[in-house]
């Protein structure tokens, strides 16, 4: 029997309060892809950091390639031949290709770097990766998806014999996600064990030999390619089943029931006449292909991004909105994609956040905050949304990406928004999360919310949304009842190029 490549059992890891990992064992063959899933907190991120040696384990082994090793430092497991490529990316945005691939390890001649030398070196490597750069091109100049090859590249470039990816597609687009999975079947010709994170599950069957699932810290099972089955691995993953839920039906409404009428709306450089109403306890699904121009319409109506021509109306009458605090002022809310960054305020504790876009209400005439009053605001929420947290006064960042989102939300129900905007509301959430999310946002429209939802997951789209917007090149292409909606019509009105919709 051939040697595993990669062997971890009875693997647990523990922090203050927290049992991180208990009893957690997999393999990894060579020139195989292990897709490991698990709901956020799952404990894959720790598992991952113990194999790259950033966390060291409590109790249990690891054997590479039949050998019983101890894996101390991220050095030590790179010297081993253990590479991982983070979800953030960890480049050096001024420097060139070949500088972010050997830095620290650089041809040199006396103090001087030999900068000839790097560049045939690094260009070598990326020829034998089939990875067509130039390797004096400054990395800031790169897209994302190119960005992520040069991690790639890094990383092979110890001699990579397990190569660790962590959500490898969550920012990239279709066609650059091909060009990453090609990559990968050439890494595993060349023997390379990958292991596989994601949340995405229409990517297993593409991508992975084997899954293997962790749910709360410990194994659960691993299922073979000839038997994966997504409804399973979900179920293992969460502990219970998800129902599919059925597709909303659009509804009739009232000319009144418009609460957001955009008409003729443009900007400079991508938006051209979009036209489109919001009803009220209505979820207006917008899809379409990366750059087609969703995210740049939420923009433009919150104020964020100059428009050029257009009009907004909300309730009936025609409003300015010359930035985000005019569109808060007319009852809009706005969940930006990247929550971490334009959403939250991830050093602070989760009343600070929650009562961000509303303190005005409990500050008095001089400037004093009613705490008090604000705390129980902000219990309320926690407690309606089902936000997972010790107390109000933890800290942002150690929640959960599913509870984080839920914390955004709270942000704009606490501030009486009537209208709410979620671009990508699931990106980097697990399936579990994702149900409650769901579930709330049904719940929202159901009180007579309306919600605007940009999302990338067709399948999202068409489970949630009443009627469905599509874009392409900035411009509206199509307007589709739930009814008659499917993947394939999306994509249809999506690949249109910003023709006229009929």
């Amino acid at each position: 029997m051939a040697t595993k490549l990669l062997e971890v059992s009875g693997i647990s890891k523990s922090f203050p309060g927290v049992q991180a990992l208990k009893d957690v064992q997999f393999e990894l063959d060579r020139g195989e892809v292990l897709a490991l899933v698990g709901e956020n907190g799952a404990g894959k991120s720790s598992l991952m950091k113990i194999l790259s040696g950033i966390y060291t384990k409590d109790s249990g082994t690891i054997r590479l390639e039949g050998q019983e090793v101890e894996i101390d430092s991220p050095k030590a497991a790179q010297g081993m031949g253990i590479s991982i490529i983070h979800q953030e990316m960890n480049l050096m945005s001024h420097l060139t290709i070949a500088q972010n691939i050997y830095i620290g390890r650089e041809p040199r001649g006396g103090l001087f770097v030999r900068e000839r030398a790097l560049n045939r070196q690094a260009a070598e490597l990326l020829n034998r990766l089939g990875i067509h750069l130039d390797p004096r091109e400054v990395v800031e100049n790169l897209t994302v998806a190119k960005q992520q090859m040069v991690e790639i590249a890094k990383a092979l470039s110890f001699d990579a014999k397990v190569l660790i990816m962590d959500e490898p597609t969550s920012a990239l687009t279709d066609a650059e996600t091909e060009t990453l999975f090609a990559l990968i079947a050439g890494l595993k010709k060349h023997g390379t064990g990958v292991i596989y994170i994601s949340h995405r599950m229409d990517e297993l069957r593409r991508i992975a030999d084997r899954v293997t699932v962790l749910r709360d810290g410990q194994y659960i099972g691993s299922l073979d390619r000839d038997h994966l089955d997504i409804p399973t691995i979900i179920e293992m993953m969460v502990g219970r089943h998800i129902e599919e839920g059925a597709r909303p039906t659009a509804r009739e409404h009232a000319h009144d029931d418009v609460v957001l009428k955009v008409e003729g709306l443009g900007t400079r450089r991508l938006l051209k006449d979009i036209n489109f109403e919001l009803r009220r306890g209505e979820i207006l699904g917008f899809a379409g292909l990366m750059g087609a121009g969703r995210t740049e319409v939420a923009r433009a109506i919150i104020g964020a991004d100059p428009s050029e021509t257009g009009e907004i109306h909300v309730a009936g009458k025609p409003v300015k909105i010359g930035q985000p605090a005019d569109a808060v002022g007319h009852g809009i809310g706005y969940l930006s994609e990247d929550r971490k960054l334009l959403g939250l305020l991830l050093e602070r504790d989760v009343n600070t956040n929650v009562l961000l876009a509303s303190l005005r209400d409990y500050t008095d005439g001089m400037g004093f905050v009613h705490t008090a009053k604000g705390k129980q605001k902000s219990r309320e929420y926690v407690k309606s949304l089902r936000i997972k947290t010790p107390s109000i006064t933890s800290t942002t960042k150690n929640l959960s990406g599913g509870n984080q989102q839920k914390v955004v939300i709270a942000k704009w129900l606490a501030r009486d928004c009537d209208i709410l905007i979620f671009d990508e509301p699931t990106r980097g959430i697990d399936v579990g999360a994702k149900e409650e999310i769901y579930k709330l946002l049904n719940d929202l429209v159901a009180q007579g919310k309306s919600i605007i939802m940009i999302s990338s997951e067709l399948p999202e789209v068409l489970r949630l949304s009443h009627r469905i917007v599509v874009m392409a090149n900035g411009r509206i292409t199509g307007v589709l009842n739930n009814e008659e909606a499917s993947q394939a019509k999306i994509m249809e009105y999506a690949t249109r190029m910003g023709e006229e919709k009929e």
